[in-house]
């Protein structure tokens, strides 16, 4: 999509509910609030899902299949015709009358078959359906223009710290490895998006790194634990088969740096490889291990995530 070409849409609906687990309703208008979502909405909230969003185009294309879905069945807060929400970016700014949202996730899991796919097949929400924080409040009325705006070149990159442990995930150790980097992070100008503790079970962390780099598309996710060799150590085997390429120098910096402060950093098994636009690197499970591999990496991770942006031209040495 040219970013010269406006992308612009109408508002076809806006859709609340005053209570959760039941189908959003039209109403005219809705007041958007800071780090809240829409005023009287159930899954309002400060939280990144704030507002959900769909194309309508998408809710036409739909029921041109049979589905005969009313506004506000799929859970969406905001209906508007002549944006395609899912080929935009996370970060996207999204500029309506004088309120203000930033796209957060794209995409959602559907943990429980709603009634439109036991009759379908299929629901296009967890596809198609976007979400977004208020960041300027204000009034949105049915029929206003609306207006997106890509992230522009330079802007902040986008981390997510994941830590697996299967102690602290069930309380009986402080994370304090993820609060090591979700600081050295914030230092170095990143915007930390999320930061989750979770057990060392495989297929879990598999499930994590997906919806992280699917739905909120961050530019780097840093893992803590699960490197070494016991049988529970699953990082490295979890994060390959998620992945797309490698990038092998990461994890080979890493190790042999690490080498000068302990000759177990041979022992560690920590990868790094890239799935669609966001790099993971796997780092050892203490704040001390967390601290000195961000210490070797972060000065040069700044250039290859720019690549992947597209903001970076190619470096080569004369």
């Amino acid at each position: 999509m040219s970013e010269n070409k406006p992308i612009e849409g109408i508002v076809h609906a806006i859709c609340i509910s005053e209570r959760r687990g039941v189908e959003k309703h039209p109403i005219d208008s809705a007041v958007f609030k800071v780090n809240y979502g829409i005023e009287g909405d159930a899954h309002a909230g400060n939280w990144h899902r704030q507002v959900s969003l769909l194309s309508y185009d998408k809710v036409l294309d739909f029921n041109k299949r049979g589905a005969d879905v009313k506004d506000g069945a799929f859970g969406e807060n905001l209906v508007v015709e002549g944006i395609d929400f899912r080929s935009l970016p996370v970060g996207t700014k999204l500029y309506c009358s004088d309120v203000v949202l930033k796209m957060t996730q794209i995409g959602k899991e559907c943990h429980s078959h709603c009634a439109i796919y036991q009759r379908m097949g299929e629901c296009i929400m967890p596809k198609q359906g976007v979400f977004a924080e208020v960041i300027k409040e204000g009034t949105i009325k049915k029929g206003d223009l609306m207006r997106a705006e890509l992230p522009p070149a330079g802007s902040p990159l986008r981390a997510a710290v994941v830590v697996m442990s299967d102690k602290g995930a069930a309380g009986e150790r402080e994370d304090l490895s993820g609060l090591e980097a979700e600081e050295i992070l914030k230092s170095k100008g990143y915007e930390v998006i999320e930061r989750k503790l979770i057990s060392d079970d495989k297929a879990g962390i598999k499930k994590e790194l997906i919806r992280l780099c699917d739905q909120r598309q961050p530019d780097l996710i840093i893992t803590s634990g699960g490197t070494g060799m016991s049988i529970r150590d699953n990082t490295p085997e979890a994060t390959l088969e998620i992945c797309d390429r490698q990038v092998p120098g990461i994890a080979e910096a890493v190790r042999a740096e690490s080498m000068k402060y302990t000759k177990r950093a041979m022992l560690s098994r920590g990868v790094s490889a890239i799935r669609n636009k966001t790099l993971i690197v796997n780092l050892p499970g203490s704040p001390k291990a967390v601290r000195e591999s961000l210490d070797i990496i972060m000065d040069s991770l700044e250039h290859g995530l720019r690549l992947m942006r597209g903001e970076d031209g190619e470096c080569g040495r004369k």
